[in-house]
């Protein structure tokens, strides 16, 4: 009954056009049905923003997911915060974690592909020039976190609750034209709960707010600031190095940073997109593959390593990274590969992503040293 209060006070609010304020749901499964009702988001002048209580972030290199921009949002209960950590932070009960998956439109309607930000920390997305199409929610309850995946309405209006998930067939329009056929899915709550579950046994967890993902500096609506810095500044984080000092930082994907290396690229590449499951404590631990940031690069991170039981997924390739020669690695032909039973991560993408293939094609070009 208290959950339904809260929906409908928050509900009455929005009608009246103003913000309602941040859900604090700790415990129970009484979920609002449609997004707005959370408070995390709203719309103002045709564009859509974040509560003036929740914060934006972005992340070094992002999970790849057929060409979706994202809109990532934080919100902790007032006089809480996240405590530091640097493999992962002990986020506080009641925090609520937002992704938007979006797609610039051109001015006739189509989608594009294309790495041009239209997000503004001032306004938020303009709904003139993007397509909505997800938003997804975390939220750390007292024995957990919860996945809870929006789907937007045909009209940009709202985004309601689809337990099942949902699919859309897309085309997308390149920088130079050309078309891309994508099938959109919007998992479904087992799906998002697999993927989440870095830790085997442990549940979902948080996959992008980490240190190392966080560590860069990000256009606030008052100005660039480091985003651990600004966050512990808000009273989100306690117990950061001063300085950053000995905080990871993976690479800036697209715009490396002065320093930053072939190698630290591609792993970066690597642990955003395939570390989740890649660790010692996933879900594909049993691969023998660990493509985490701590595992030195070897054997036990794929250089000349012999699959344990890849069949099919090989692609009558011996190892999964044989130095000099990608087209000869297990790894990249699993990135690239768009077959259900090889292709590499499993989920949350229905095309190859072409620079990120490629980035990682290159770094493996330049080991030397071959399999003996």
């Amino acid at each position: 009954m208290k959950g339904l209060l809260s929906l409908l006070a928050g509900l009455l609010l929005a009608a009246c056009g103003e913000a309602p304020a941040p859900l604090y749901l700790p415990q129970g499964e009484d979920y609002p049905e449609t997004l707005s009702a959370w408070g995390m988001l709203h719309r103002v002048d045709g564009h859509l923003q974040q509560n003036a209580e929740v914060l934006p972030y972005d992340l070094n290199t992002p999970l790849f997911s057929d060409y979706a921009h994202k809109m990532r949002t934080v919100w902790m209960p007032k006089g809480e915060a996240a405590v530091y950590a640097e493999a992962r932070f002990d986020y506080p009960v009641g925090t609520v974690l937002t992704k938007t998956f979006y797609y610039p439109k051109d001015e006739q309607g189509g989608l594009l592909r294309t790495n041009l930000s239209v997000y503004d920390p001032q306004r938020g997305l303009d709904l003139k020039r993007v397509r909505l199409v997800e938003t997804r929610i975390l939220l750390h309850q007292r024995d957990g976190w919860v996945a809870l995946p929006y789907v937007w309405d045909a009209d940009q209006r709202d985004a309601r609750l689809e337990w099942a998930g949902a699919s859309e067939a897309m085309t997308l329009v390149s920088d130079a034209g050309q078309t891309l056929a994508v099938d959109y899915q919007v998992p479904d709550a087992n799906q998002c709960a697999g993927c989440h579950e870095e830790r085997h046994g442990l549940g979902i967890q948080p996959l992008g707010p980490k240190a190392r993902h966080l560590n860069k500096d990000f256009a606030y609506a008052d100005g660039v600031d480091n985003q651990l810095v600004h966050w512990q500044q808000r009273g989100l984080l306690e117990g950061l190095p001063a300085g950053l000092a000995g905080v990871p930082q993976n690479a800036l994907f697209g715009q490396p940073r002065a320093g930053e290396s072939l190698e630290q690229q591609a792993r970066s590449y690597l642990d955003a997109n395939c570390s989740h499951c890649h660790n010692p404590q996933g879900p594909a631990r049993t691969s023998g593959l660990l493509l985490d940031p701590a595992t030195p690069f070897g054997i036990r991170y794929g250089r000349c390593k012999q699959p344990v039981a890849a069949g099919k997924g090989s692609g009558n390739r011996l190892v999964d990274i044989q130095p000099g020669a990608p087209g000869d690695s297990i790894l990249i032909y699993r990135l690239e590969s768009l077959d259900p039973s090889a292709m590499m991560p499993e989920l949350g993408r229905s095309t190859a992503h072409a620079e990120g293939v490629e980035l990682v094609r290159r770094w493996i070009a330049s080991l030397e040293g071959g399999c003996s």
